[in-house]
């Protein structure tokens, strides 16, 4: 294996989904935000970078149709439809 290839920040990191609670342990060099960190099932802290969706929430993977909503965009859209019917 060739020496010094990989970027220096390239550790471990925790990526946690939002929506199923599924945490994928997998080595990166993504920014973690804050310092955030969690336990892993071996004891040890890595950093924690937390995601709205992944391959255990997504409708392809998982063959479920679900609506996730996190910024209220559905609600706000009914809304807008509802007052565009009115008019």
């Amino acid at each position: 294996m060739k020496k010094d290839i990989h970027p220096k920040n390239y550790r471990p990191v925790i990526f946690a989904d939002n929506s199923s609670g599924e945490k994928f342990l997998i080595s990166s060099t993504i920014e973690v935000k804050d310092g955030a960190k969690e336990k892993w099932s071996d004891g040890k802290e890595y950093p924690a970078y937390h995601v709205e969706i992944s391959s255990a929430s997504h409708p392809f993977y998982t063959n479920q149709e679900k609506t996730i909503d996190t910024a209220g965009r559905v609600e706000k859209f009914k809304s807008r439809q509802a007052k565009a019917k009115k008019s």
